[in-house]
């Protein structure tokens, strides 16, 4: 942006994102002046979007999730990494199963139609619950591009986690639809995977809502609890080291 600069999702935390970002020559200055303000958005707490958060000085999480990054809960986070998915340990000894997100309070709360202005843009907060209780996309009208996390990516959407909704993710898919009916989305960036346009949007969206009857609440719902288990008993060993 003309005044600030965001980062959206900020990865593990292994390293520090914002000395890349500086050493990179990404993070341009403000005319006449120094570095512009630089915010980090989650789009929500999961581990592989907030585990970076740690390294910036201005974090925005939407409020549903906040008292979650604030005290550090890896449950909700769902921390679950394992050695063979870290291609560079940050320090030698290091295993992921050290591995946490560490509190950090943020700096501004997020709700349904926030505008973060970066001056020459503006990104409008929009809730897509679902995938976790605090999911957000960021939507940058102008220019029609979608900010998607990981409300929706170009592969199967999980909803089986401890505060994922099958009910709120088929309203979020509703949504989804409606920004494509009413030609408000030209260009998706997904969390994870590849850039898609707006008629795969709405094939995701739709095929989710087709595929969530009684059956896959059935399925989901197992899955659900043998996740949260392994997640309680992950982040009681991680407690007690």
């Amino acid at each position: 942006g003309s005044q600030r600069d965001v980062v959206i999702d900020t990865g593990l935390g292994l390293r520090s994102l914002p000395d890349y970002l500086r050493d990179a020559g990404l993070l341009a200055p403000a005319e006449g002046a120094g570095p512009r303000p630089l915010l980090a958005v989650a789009t929500h707490v999961h581990f592989d979007h907030s585990g970076g958060l740690q390294h910036f000085e201005e974090v925005a999480v939407h409020s549903a999730e906040a008292a979650a990054l604030q005290r550090g809960d890896n449950y909700e986070a769902v921390t679950w990494l394992s050695d063979r998915e870290v291609a560079r340990p940050p320090r030698p000894g290091w295993s992921a199963r050290q591995f946490r997100v560490p509190p950090v309070r943020p700096s501004r709360l997020l709700q349904e139609g926030d505008v973060i202005s970066l001056g020459d843009r503006q990104l409008t907060v929009m809730h897509m619950p679902g995938h976790s209780r605090g999911s957000i996309c960021l939507h940058d009208k102008d220019r029609k591009i979608l900010f998607s996390g990981d409300v929706v990516y170009d592969g199967s959407m999980i909803d089986w986690l401890p505060y994922s909704r099958i009910s709120d993710y088929v309203a979020s898919c509703q949504r989804l639809m409606e920004l494509v009916d009413r030609g408000l989305v030209e260009k998706v960036l997904p969390g994870h995977f590849n850039i898609f346009g707006a008629e795969r949007l709405y094939w995701l969206a739709s095929s989710y809502i087709a595929q969530a009857g009684f059956c896959h609440k059935i399925s989901t719902c197992a899955m659900r609890s043998i996740a949260s288990i392994a997640l309680r008993v992950t982040n009681l060993r991680i407690t007690s080291q």
